[in-house]
């Protein structure tokens, strides 16, 4: 099923890319309705819907038919966020989401591997951490910039989906404190712009546990040749999956904010310890 998701989803985008004649800083899509092409719960994506019309970034939507599929387009601006994610050093990427629909198929897959807890590292206004929720999934969702766990919780309560928003720095995180069984981690940052260091750290302090037994990790990759550099396998993490010895169990590319314009989509590898 998800192989067919992705395919129609990048073809969608494609499609809505060019078709796009709005100004605003940021756009996305959701389907309105399960389909053949996004066989997808309809609770599920009453869910979706939801967070974007209880978001604040999100200030307009309209319904737009694209290549036969009903979908509600949702425009917002980031910027106010944005500005404010790069003022924390110890940042390691401004906020700059996935897509709504993205964030709930890398859940999707996260549970359909058994994970039972999902922790989202720089969850931004975490929208992985809700769909994870929603799907039954026990959810941490840690955030340095605190204007963002603000948003965060703005949207939980509006929402009504509790996904544990923590204001923290996620280096010196103790992760022990969650009691975790069986996670899976997200990391919220390129590789090349010091997501490699924040993933260092967490798979470091994992493998000083049991956890390492049972741990996923999560990484957001890009296909771009100009940043990925010299390291372009595995959307330029294959050296720090090398380095620790973790195994790919899959790779799907979603759309993502900062791919609309692209002709190619945000890679998720998805790894746990060999």
């Amino acid at each position: 099923m998800f192989d067919q998701i992705e395919k129609k989803l990048a073809k969608l985008k494609q499609e809505f890319a060019k078709t796009y004649n709005g100004n605003s800083h940021i756009q996305e899509l959701i389907p309105i309705s399960t389909s053949k092409e996004f066989p997808i719960d309809n609770n599920h994506l009453e869910y979706l819907h939801n967070f974007a019309l209880k978001n604040p970034i999100y200030h307009n939507s309209y319904e737009q038919n694209i290549l036969g599929i009903s979908t509600r387009v949702y425009e917002g601006d980031i910027n106010e966020y944005w500005l404010n994610s790069i003022k924390h050093g110890f940042s390691c990427q401004p906020f700059y989401p996935t897509w709504i629909f993205s964030a709930y198929i890398t859940a999707l897959i996260a549970k359909n591997f058994n994970f039972k807890e999902l922790v989202d590292i720089g969850s931004g206004d975490g929208r992985i951490a809700y769909c994870a929720k929603f799907l039954g999934l026990q959810t941490t969702s840690i955030e340095i910039d605190d204007v963002l766990v603000e948003l965060q919780n703005t949207i939980s309560t509006a929402t009504k989906v509790d996904f544990n928003s923590i204001c923290a720095d996620a280096v010196e995180f103790d992760y022990s404190s969650l009691k975790l069984t069986n996670p899976v981690f997200f990391i919220g940052g390129l590789p090349q712009m010091g997501g490699d260091v924040l993933a260092a750290s967490i798979i470091e302090k994992i493998s000083l546990t049991s956890l390492k037994n049972n741990a996923g990790i999560v990484f957001a990759g890009t296909h771009s040749k100009r940043q990925l550099s010299n390291n372009q396998s595995h959307g330029g993490w294959s050296s720090l999956i090398d380095k620790h010895g973790l195994k790919v169990i899959k790779t799907i590319s979603l759309p993502t904010i900062w791919t609309f314009d692209q002709n190619v989509d945000t890679p998720y590898i998805y790894t746990k310890f060999m």
